[in-house]
């Protein structure tokens, strides 16, 4: 079971969090896991190229090729404390990234997780997880929710090592909704 890792602010821009740490991987790798802020593009899509073509419609439910600038820019943009992405960079490499995303007014987010492919099972979306769920829980958040594929057992395995609990999508028999109360 991931356990709570220490966090240290850092310098605080008015559109980025001050969400700065370390962590130890369960392989011990050390990590440094900061918010993503609009000049992060080439690390996105760094991370999006070391992503299988399985692993990229496993996140994102399609296959795609390529990750447009359009859409890496708005990855980028995350208006704290209703959004927050993180990344986990080991040096300057991209290992995965998580964020969360809350309508205005609610206190409950979506989230999203994904990890390099050649570092899957090593730790790194625990790691992420982790953090993100203490994050939210920071920001006031009660619940976070998301989507996954039916058949992507692994995202199912860890969500349910955090104690997420995984129903039925209500709207596509091909999705499950996983949820935690935090």
């Amino acid at each position: 079971m991931p356990s709570e890792l220490e966090q240290t602010p850092a310098s605080i821009a008015p559109e980025t969090t001050p969400f700065d740490a370390c962590a130890i991987t369960r392989d011990g790798t050390e990590l440094h896991l900061r918010a993503i802020g609009p000049d992060d593009e080439p690390l996105l899509q760094d991370l999006f190229t070391h992503m299988s073509q399985d692993d990229r419609r496993m996140r994102f439910f399609i296959a795609i090729g390529v990750l447009s600038h359009e859409f890496a820019a708005r990855l980028c943009r995350a208006a704290y404390p209703q959004e927050l992405a993180l990344v986990a960079l080991q040096g300057r490499e991209p290992l995965g990234i998580t964020r969360y995303a809350a309508e205005s007014g609610e206190r409950r987010a979506e989230y999203a997780i994904a990890v390099r492919s050649d570092w899957k099972g090593r730790g790194v979306g625990y790691v992420l997880l982790t953090h993100l769920i203490a994050a939210a829980r920071g920001a006031g958040l009660t619940e976070l929710f998301g989507d996954v594929l039916a058949e992507n057992q692994r995202m199912i395995a860890m969500c349910r090592d955090f104690g997420f609990h995984v129903e039925h999508h209500p709207g596509d028999a091909g999705l499950l909704r996983l949820r935690k109360p935090i």
